[in-house]
């Protein structure tokens, strides 16, 4: 199916807003919700059997990326990072005996950071920590983020003897010049022998990460690194929209603002990219995921059963999730916590004993009622009128005053329309989800939801 879109409806559209890998999001987080309002709900809601989402954060990396969002520190000492993935064993220790024993693992995830920059031995010992302390189940997926650069044949061996079975590679994009514009140089042919390597490695899945609207990215440029990234014939393929935030990455200011893709450009990088991924054979989930269609990610979708949190799309719908390491996000029903972001603070805190927590919000009942709606919409792209009345109790419209009227407005614009009593995104409006979504967003009036640095939705 070919993407068309109307540029005006566009550029009406392209402001500031949340990713929603949470709602409410990460910016409403207050110091005075700690590591003991996440050790009482532990204790009080036991939640007998339920599986867990465990991730741990490497933060160190080799060099630095120009492009790079996340939370990370550059390091050539050793023993510096040697002392840090003890102190993360030691977050593991600490929080475990918080949680009830009958609940195991289904879902483990290293990030960061670069994972493999820990030293390769260091990678079995933390799954192994990991296992022997809360146990995982038999299908429990094991997944971790790669820099391919740095993918040694012993690296290679202990990914196979931790048990991984999904590795996710950083491409962003094969194009030399976007390469040395952002910092991150790593070659086609480096790849695909990454590629063949974790095959003969037995992992029966690997993912690649791209982004469009990095610097010097043209369309003929970017149709060029589709072409590679499809001969890898990867099992998924995350595309993620480049958020150049200068003021909250300084790092970024490396990149020359004249050489990023206009907003037009960019949507139309979008655009041909999803268009040339789903006539691949891949399934377009959600708004920025590509999976096969016999991957359990479309299965999931297919069986709208797709859940969203703070790793993005997952088929492990509903799953609370303990975060350990440097600035990790616990997500627990009804309450979020984050670690401390500052390396110092955060190993201080665990030298001393204490959870590393620096900050959490307690959700409230209609927290959890918009963010089930804002998931269902982020995962099915659906507003169901009679099953948001039944979960709220009362008429949509007083619910939402305003809020059917937005929706009307968006339906003229081509982002939405009504199939009885359900609202339901057009191909163009799944691009635009996160305008949708943020009509529920009940925190993005108050001052702290218009100062917060988001990313811009085109």
């Amino acid at each position: 199916m070919k993407t068309c879109f109307d540029f005006d409806i566009v550029q009406k559209y392209d402001r500031p807003g949340p990713r929603y890998t949470s709602y409410p999001t990460a910016n409403l987080f207050r110091e005075d919700i700690g590591a003991e309002d996440l050790a009482r709900t532990l204790r009080e809601e036991p939640r007998i059997g339920e599986p867990l989402s465990l991730y741990v954060h490497a933060p160190f990396c080799k060099s630095l990326c120009w492009y790079c969002g996340c939370n990370m520190k550059v390091s050539h000492n050793r023993k510096l990072m040697d002392a840090h993935f003890d102190l993360i064993l030691d977050e593991i220790d600490m929080v475990r005996p918080l949680v009830h024993p009958s609940r195991k693992a289904a879902q483990v995830h290293l990030g960061g950071g670069t994972p493999n920059y820990l030293r390769p031995e260091q990678l079995v010992t933390v799954v192994e920590r990991l296992r022997e302390r809360f146990g995982f189940h038999d299908d429990a997926e094991i997944s971790i983020e790669i820099d391919p650069r740095l993918l040694s044949s012993a690296h290679l061996d202990a990914i196979a003897r931790a048990g991984f079975n999904r590795v996710s590679i950083g491409v962003q994009d094969f194009e030399p010049a976007v390469q040395k514009a952002i910092h991150r140089e790593n070659s086609y042919k480096m790849v695909r022998r990454c590629v063949n390597d974790l095959r003969a490695a037995g992992i029966q899945s690997v993912n690649m990460d791209l982004i469009y609207g990095l610097p010097l990215q043209t369309l003929n440029s970017f149709n060029r690194t589709l072409d590679q990234v499809l001969s890898l014939d990867p099992e998924r393929i995350a595309l993620f929209n480049f958020a150049y935030l200068p003021a909250l990455k300084p790092q970024m200011k490396l990149i020359k603002p004249e050489d990023l893709p206009t907003p037009r450009q960019k949507m139309e990088l979008l655009t041909t990219a999803v268009d040339r991924l789903e006539e691949s054979g891949m399934i377009f989930i959600g708004i920025d995921h590509f999976a096969h269609p016999k991957d359990p990610l479309s299965q999931a979708w297919r069986d709208q059963t797709l859940h969203r949190n703070f790793q993005g799309y997952t088929t492990h719908a509903g799953l609370e999730m303990l975060g350990f390491g440097m600035s990790a996000i616990s997500m627990m029903d009804g309450i979020y916590v984050q670690n401390h972001s500052k390396i110092t603070d955060w190993e201080k805190s665990v030298r001393q004993g204490h959870m590393p927590t620096a900050r959490g919000y307690v959700l409230s009942q209609d927290d959890k009622l918009r963010r089930g709606i804002i998931n269902r919409l982020m995962c099915r792209y659906t507003i169901d009128i009679p099953l948001i009345e039944s979960e709220v109790g009362e008429d949509f419209d007083t619910a939402f005053p305003g809020v059917t009227g937005a929706l009307t407005a968006m339906q003229a614009d081509g982002l939405i329309q009504k199939e009885g009593a359900v609202w339901r995104a057009t191909r163009p409006g799944r691009f635009l989800l996160r305008n949708i979504a943020m009509l529920f967003d009940h925190h993005l009036a108050r001052p702290q939801g218009r100062q917060a640095n988001f990313s811009r939705t085109v």
